[in-house]
């Protein structure tokens, strides 16, 4: 299967789930909020973290509509997106902290001046979100910067999809895919798990779910699928403000797919030989099988019929598939029924 490197983390089979805690604007233009959700999401087990560049005059004007009208602080949605910017040092204190707790990290751009800026910061790998893919001057500018595209494919059909890996890949860029839908929340119905396996043949790229169903269901599946990405929204708690914190996870809920990624990877990485394991569990198979033994305690002489025996633990005595040789032989001495049957019972 194909790999490729974002920063010193390999993804793609046979390699670990790629597991990516995105922020999006659930720090709220807060930055001290930013760096508190670096350290949680260091804590969860996240291998990155990401963001959203915004940079209001970049990328946006006074017509633009609200998504969602959410706000009630932001007069317009270009209002909101000032809101949500940080400083050139500001990204770069967040990278430099994201780093220090061992996290790649990336940010999402939407725009020419923020692909500029995050190359500045020393960003090698893309993510482009599912709005930004028919955005010709953006793609360019992060072809020319250089390293591995991460194409979300929420409002993209498989037309669209086939002609941006086409022109990714042909310009030289190597690429991976996530599935994705874009709603927030994302009902269960339409997450599209069958879409990695169709995006893995179509494409032969490391495939990946972008979930935004706010529950942990989905990345779970996705991992028992063999992803080799998973990003996922993030909040401290589904109470907090925020277009995105419906659709995010709780780090809780991210530290326990974490530990799903790990636990599954281990269980793939040690087939099981059937025959081995039997050999290996013989004591415990005797402590369980059964044996033959007297229904009631019979004297010496007794010749035995079907009626006079069953089979109680443990397997150490006389087997049931032997019984058809005990049949009608006569007791060579009194056995209780409290004990199993031995050979030595039994008249030669």
């Amino acid at each position: 299967m194909p790999t490729l490197s974002i920063h010193d983390r390999a993804v793609g089979s046979p390699h670990s789930a790629f597991l990516i805690a995105e922020v999006s604007q659930n720090h709220e233009g807060s930055l001290g909020m930013a760096h508190a959700y670096i350290e949680a999401a260091a804590q969860a087990g996240a291998d990155a973290i990401k963001f959203q560049t915004h940079i209001a005059a970049a990328e946006s004007t006074r017509d633009e509509p609200f998504r969602i009208q959410f706000s009630r602080q932001d007069a317009t949605r270009y209002a909101y997106w000032k809101r949500m910017e940080f400083s050139p040092e500001q990204w770069a204190g967040l990278a430099s902290h994201a780093r220090e707790k061992g996290l790649v990290f990336l940010s999402s751009p939407f725009s020419v001046a923020a692909v500029r800026l995050l190359q500045q910061l020393g960003v090698k790998a893309w993510k482009v979100g599912s709005g930004e893919v028919r955005s010709p001057d953006l793609l360019r500018a992060i072809l020319e910067a250089g390293g591995p595209i991460l194409l979300s494919t929420g409002m993209s059909s498989w037309a669209d999809i086939d002609s941006n890996v086409q022109h990714l890949q042909a310009s030289g860029a190597e690429v991976a895919l996530f599935q994705c839908t874009s709603k927030y929340p994302t009902p269960l119905e339409q997450v599209g798990l069958n879409v990695l396996s169709e995006m893995r043949e179509r494409y032969d790229v490391p495939v990946g779910l972008s979930d935004h169903s706010g529950t942990p269901f989905p990345a779970l599946a996705a991992l028992a699928r063999g992803c080799d990405l998973l990003e996922l929204h993030v909040t401290f708690d589904r109470r907090l403000f925020g277009p995105d914190v419906s659709a995010s996870v709780t780090f809780e809920e991210f530290q326990l797919i974490r530990a799903a990624r790990d636990s599954f990877e281990r269980m793939d990485r040690h087939p099981v030989d059937k025959d081995a394991i039997a050999q290996d569990l013989g004591p415990l198979r005797a402590m369980f099988g059964k044996s033959l033994a007297l229904v009631s305690d019979l004297r010496a002489g007794e010749r035995l019929s079907s009626q006079h025996l069953t089979l109680k633990k443990p397997a150490t005595g006389i087997p049931p598939d032997r019984m058809i040789e005990v049949l009608g032989r006569r007791l060579a001495r009194d056995v209780s029924s409290e004990r199993l049957l031995a050979w030595e019972d039994l008249v030669p």
